[in-house]
Parts: C-alpha cells; sequence; structure tokens
C-alpha cells in the first residue's frame, strides 16, 4: 500500500524550479509562466538574485522559482551553490531544464547532473526554430527515452509549447525518480562501490542523499559532500583517490567529466541530425557579428549605440517631463490650498511635494533610458560590447571579465558590486568593486536632466553621453593605477559566451524596465522621503529665520570653501551633495526644498547660481564622488572596513580634483 505523501512532499508539488545555462530563454519562459506577477529579491544570506512568480493551473497556485543562469552544478561560484542547495533541499516539486537545441551538448551536462541528483526534471528543448535554420533537428521522442524523462519543444519568445510544458511539469511532480547511473569506468567504479557501502552504514546521509551520487560527489571534491560525512569516509575517499590516480594515471574529477561527457556525446549521435551543406553557413547573428565586434569597429559601434540610447531617452523624455511637472505643481496648489495651517502647509508643499516632486518629475526619462537598456541586453548586444571592451580593456592590463559589473553599474552600483563575486580571485574583485562606483547609476540620472535642461538644450543627449563616457574612462585609469600600486600579477583568460541574436518580447522587455523603474520609485517613496523631510526641518530650524541662518545653512556654509574652486561654492550645492551620501538622487531632492521652489521653478532657480561650466564641473562631482551609502555598505560586504573607507576617500578625491581641473581649465580657455 502507498504511503500517504506528506505535508511538505504535496507542498514541493506547487513549486516549480527553473534551470539552465545563461542565454538559453529562462527569463522568457519564466516570464511567460508568471507574467506581471512576479517579484525579485536575493536568495536567503547571499547576494544572488533570486526571481520568484506564480501561474495558476486547474485552480491551483504555483509557485515559480528561477534559479540562477549556470552551466554546471560544480559549486564552484555563488550561483552554483544556491542552484545546488536549492534543489537538495527538495522545495521544489520538478525542476523544467531549459535547453538550447542549437547545442546540446553543452547543456545537457546541466541536466546529465540534475539527474544525477535524482531530480524530476522535465526538459524544455527551447529555440527549435532558430536550431532549424541552422540545420539542427533534435529528435525529442529519442531523447525523452534515452534520458527518462519528458522533453517539450518550445520557442519561448512565440509562447510555443508553454501550456505543454506545463501539463508535463505538473504531471512530473507526482512521481518519485531514481538518479540516473552513468558508468565511469573501471577504476572509478570499483572505488565509488567502497564508498557507496559505507556510506550506506550511515543511515542519516541515505534518508536524504543518494549514496552513488554523494560517493560522485567525494570524488570530485564537492565541498558540501565533504562536510557531510564523517572521518572513516573521508579515509576512504582519500585511498580511493590515490588508487585511482596510479591505475589510470589521471585525477579522479578529470575521469568523471570525461565519463559525463562521453555519455552526453552518445545522446547527441543518436538524437541529433545535422543538414549536411557544402560549405558552412553563416548565420544572422555571425553576420551581425563580422561588424559588430570587429577589432577597429566594434568599441566605436559600442560607443554609438549609447549615444543613441541617451538621444532616445531624453528626445521622448523631456516632453513627458513637462507633464509631470504639471501634475506636481497642481497637487502642490491644491495642498496649499486645503492645508490652512503655515508650518504644516510648508512640510507639504514645500518638502514634501516639492522635494519628493522633483526627484519623480524624472520618472519618464529613468523609465526610458531602463527600457533602451532592456532591449539591448535580451537583443543579445550587451553581450557583445561586453567581448569588444574585453579587448580594450586586455591592452590596458585590466581584466575583461570585469566589464560585466561595469555594465551592471550602469542600472545600479550595489548589484554591480555583488557581480564582482563572479571573478575568480580577490585581486580580480577588489579593483573591480574599486572602479565600479564611476560607472553612471540610474540615481544620477535626475541630477543631469536637471543640469542639461537648463544649461545645455538641445544638446542633452551628447553632454550624458559625455560624463557616462567620463565615469568608464576614470575607471579604467583607476584599475591601471591600483593594479600596478596594489595588485600585480597576470590576468586569468576571460571566456565570453555570445548568444544569438534575438527580437526582444515587448512582454519581457517591459518587465525588465518595470523591475528597475520600480526600485527607483520605491526608493522615492521611502528613502528619498525621509530625507526631504529631514531638510525641511533642517532647514526650518530655527523656525522663522532665513533658510540660509537655520542649521542647514550654517552646516552648507562651512563646506563652501572646499567646494568654491570647483565653480559651486554655495551652501546650498554643499548641503546637496552631502545629503547625495545618502542617495543620489537625494541631490536634486535637497535643491528643491533649500531653494524653496517647486518642480518647475527648480530649473530657473539653479541659473542663478551656476554657470554652464560650474553646472557640468558639478554634475561630474555628483558622478564620481563618495557612493551612496548602500553601495558603501555593499562594498563592506564584499571586502572589510579598510576598503570602504578606502572607496569613501578616495572617490572623494577624485571629484573634487576632477570637478577642479573641469572648472579651472575651462576658465583658463575662456569657457566660464
Amino acid at each position: 500500500m502507498a504511503k500517504p505523501a506528506s505535508v511538505i512532499e504535496m507542498a514541493a508539488r506547487k513549486v516549480v524550479a527553473l534551470a539552465g545555462n545563461p542565454n538559453v530563454g529562462k527569463t522568457c519562459i519564466f516570464n511567460n509562466l508568471t507574467g506581471a506577477r512576479q517579484h525579485v529579491g536575493n536568495w536567503p544570506g547571499v547576494t544572488v538574485e533570486k526571481k520568484e512568480g506564480y501561474f495558476v493551473y486547474n485552480g491551483e497556485k504555483v509557485r515559480v522559482v528561477d534559479l540562477p543562469g549556470i552551466y554546471s552544478l560544480g559549486a564552484y561560484s555563488e550561483d552554483e551553490v544556491v542552484a545546488r542547495n536549492y534543489l537538495l533541499s527538495g522545495d521544489a516539486g520538478v525542476v523544467i531544464n531549459i535547453i538550447d537545441a542549437s547545442n546540446l551538448e553543452r547543456n545537457l551536462y546541466l541536466t546529465v547532473q540534475m539527474l544525477e541528483m535524482g531530480t524530476n526534471v522535465v526538459a524544455a528543448l527551447n529555440m527549435v526554430d532558430e536550431a532549424e535554420v541552422r540545420g539542427i533537428k533534435v529528435n525529442t521522442d529519442k531523447l525523452a527515452r534515452i534520458l527518462g524523462i519528458p522533453v517539450v519543444p518550445t520557442v519561448a519568445p512565440k509562447k510555443r509549447g508553454m501550456a505543454e510544458l506545463v501539463a508535463a511539469a505538473m504531471q512530473e511532480t507526482m512521481k518519485s525518480r531514481e538518479p540516473l547511473k552513468i558508468l565511469y569506468g573501471k577504476e572509478v567504479e570499483e572505488e565509488l562501490a567502497k564508498l557507496e557501502a559505507l556510506i550506506d552504514k550511515h543511515p542519516m546521509l541515505t534518508a536524504k542523499l543518494s549514496s552513488r551520487w554523494l560517493a560522485v560527489k567525494l570524488l570530485e571534491g564537492d565541498d558540501y559532500a565533504l562536510r557531510q560525512v564523517g572521518k572513516d569516509i573521508l579515509q576512504q575517499r582519500e585511498e580511493s583517490i590515490r588508487r585511482i590516480e596510479e591505475n589510470s594515471g589521471q585525477d579522479a574529477e578529470s575521469l568523471i567529466v570525461e565519463g559525463r561527457y562521453g555519455f552526453i556525446a552518445g545522446i547527441v549521435e543518436e538524437t541529433v541530425t545535422r543538414r549536411k551543406t557544402p560549405e558552412e553557413r553563416l548565420t544572422l547573428s555571425d553576420k551581425i557579428d563580422k561588424i559588430v565586434t570587429h577589432r577597429v569597429l566594434g568599441i566605436p559601434i559600442f560607443l554609438a549605440a549609447m549615444w543613441a540610447v541617451f538621444q532616445f531617452t531624453f528626445t521622448l523624455g523631456d516632453p513627458l517631463i513637462g507633464y509631470v511637472e504639471t501634475f506636481f505643481e497642481w497637487l502642490g496648489g491644491l495642498a496649499g490650498a486645503w492645508i490652512t495651517n503655515e508650518v504644516l502647509a510648508s512640510l507639504v508643499v514645500d518638502g514634501i511635494i516639492g522635494g519628493v516632486g522633483s526627484v519623480l518629475v524624472f520618472i519618464p526619462p529613468i523609465f526610458l533610458l531602463f527600457l533602451a537598456i532592456s532591449f539591448l541586453e535580451d537583443s543579445g548586444y550587451m553581450a557583445r560590447a561586453a567581448y569588444v571592451t574585453d579587448r580594450f580593456m586586455h591592452t590596458l592590463g585590466l581584466h575583461g571579465k570585469s566589464f560585466i559589473p561595469l555594465l551592471i553599474g550602469f542600472g545600479c552600483n550595489v548589484p554591480a558590486v555583488m557581480a564582482t563575486r563572479t571573478l575568480e580571485n580577490k585581486r580580480d574583485r577588489i579593483i573591480t568593486l574599486l572602479i565600479t562606483p564611476f560607472m553612471s547609476c540610474a540615481a544620477r540620472l535626475p541630477v543631469y536632466v536637471l543640469f542639461v535642461g537648463a544649461f545645455f538644450a538641445q544638446r542633452e543627449g551628447l553632454v550624458i553621453f559625455s560624463l557616462y563616457l567620463l565615469g568608464i574612462v576614470i575607471a579604467i585609469l583607476m584599475g591601471m593605477l591600483f593594479k600596478t600600486l596594489f595588485f600585480k600579477g597576470e590576468q586569468a583568460p576571460f571566456v565570453m559566451e555570445l548568444p544569438p541574436y534575438r527580437m526582444p518580447t515587448l512582454k519581457g522587455t517591459l518587465i525588465h524596465m518595470w523591475e528597475r523603474g520600480y526600485s527607483f520609485i520605491r526608493k522615492a517613496g521611502t528613502i528619498i522621503f525621509g530625507v526631504v523631510v529631514l531638510i525641511w526641518l533642517l532647514s526650518n530650524i530655527p523656525f522663522g529665520v532665513p533658510v540660509e541662518q537655520s542649521l542647514i545653512g550654517r552646516l552648507g556654509q562651512l563646506m563652501t570653501p572646499i567646494f568654491a574652486p570647483c565653480g559651486f561654492g554655495t551652501w546650498e550645492a554643499a548641503v546637496a551633495l552631502s545629503f547625495g551620501i545618502l542617495a543620489k538622487e537625494a541631490v536634486v531632492g535637497t535643491l528643491g526644498v533649500v531653494y524653496g521652489v517647486g518642480e518647475e521653478g527648480l530649473a530657473t532657480a539653479i541659473t542663478q547660481y551656476f554657470t554652464p561650466l560650474s553646472a557640468y564641473a558639478f554634475m561630474a562631482m555628483t558622478l564620481l564622488y563618495i557612493p551612496c551609502v548602500a553601495v558603501i555598505g555593499a562594498i563592506k560586504r564584499e571586502t572589510n572596513w579598510k576598503w570602504a573607507g578606502f572607496a569613501v576617500g578616495y572617490t572623494l578625491a577624485i571629484g573634487w580634483i576632477v570637478a577642479f581641473l573641469i572648472y579651472q581649465g575651462g576658465k583658463l580657455l575662456g569657457l566660464g
């Protein structure tokens, strides 16, 4: 008689995990399944992104967990550790493994590893249309029989196969699967048998783990497996590894990897047919890459693409800003008419609506920027940007792989700092996270939009593009300096996979835009709200005196001599930069409060205190000086207080020096 399913087992049946290599369409399938019913956070205790959502099947709510994109479960990177630990937890009833139909051999390595764990797997053979264009056809029925799992052909951008995939996954949650057994050769199998026999004597181990899987992982040197077993098993492991090396002349881990790839090669031979052509056909991606990854043209094309992004952002965003300004002006007038108490009216109108509103008016260009960047990412171009920049960075003595976190920094510096964990050695990680704050994140964009609108009309895109370029140049120069001063040695090689070009789906691009843009709105409603209320209080204590005589005015006046040589020696500018350390968006909110003007009047107000030259110097200072507290905290978590403190000190110095050189150099050239 079958045992009734436990509560935990029943709960697991309502959880589906998605796993796959990078660039196989996993995100598109996740969006297809969950739509807008998703949220992003971090895995408990780690800084790897965690995406969850849900769909409804036969009236039941099913949770979908999107595991990090990985190539294997080797647990060498934090992404692999997160994925492996989640699979071992048994929280998911089934794993949908997304596989690139045109690259079966590479993708199946992860599949085989999951099957060896005894995981319930359904394979989504994705991008079958692209594979067919390239003359590749996979016999899905035969592949399913060999692996012993359902295999569903899908085309994620067109939502083909989604219903069949969900049905197969939900049916698979009701099953219990035996782990896949791959034969690794006489020498390895003999030692696996000895380890398995010893492991079987420990019921606590075999209650949650397959004895064979644990034995294989012990021979591979997996940290998790090593922590699970006692001294007797560890001693047997050492003896087994020694005997394997003596008898075969190879280490145990290499033999196991070769065994898996041998098994996979046999599967590919049985299931994949390739249409033979007189000569190797170039795909559309190959033809485009001949141009965009060209040794000479690659970087100019990348710079042109980024310039086009900023032109798009501000050509469409400027008119929309006017509508948002009009709304907050109406809202401020309405609040002022309703609230009769003078102090409360000042707090609501000048502090909250004026301060927060002066930040929120920049929602249109920020969302448009994220829309354009999401389009480039989903199309596959951003991987090419990292590839072509890798060559350039290597000529400067920097690690090419470092450019990936730097690219992420254009959105937000915090996840960019976290992304340095993908770098293999400590030297590369520290150098990269120290220069990451120079990447111009979206939080700085409101400052740029405000000042370029007031001083550089008709040239907004070009001026802001120059600031982004300035950040990249400073980051590269500082990386070279740090490598010379603190870290010496050769860089590890950089391997960048170039996914095929795809036309991004409107739904996927909009979801990515919203995920990033919503964080800006949420920050405006929390951190920026708190900052502008604090600024209003400080600017009204003691109450009734002119703002320059208030606490915040006196604080700013103490700092004005520091910034005067840079062209913005006013107490308002000093205070704005000080509060910008809490959040870069707060620079605009602070100016809105201390100038005592609404959103529409802020652009006019700054023209009375800045010139075009000092405005550009101020924007450069905003770009380069101390990163916000969230970034400082992220640097501390990834390193220690010493490096976090160093980042604060040196970025402040760099920001001041560059702003000084821009302003004083401009005056010498007669631009002041």
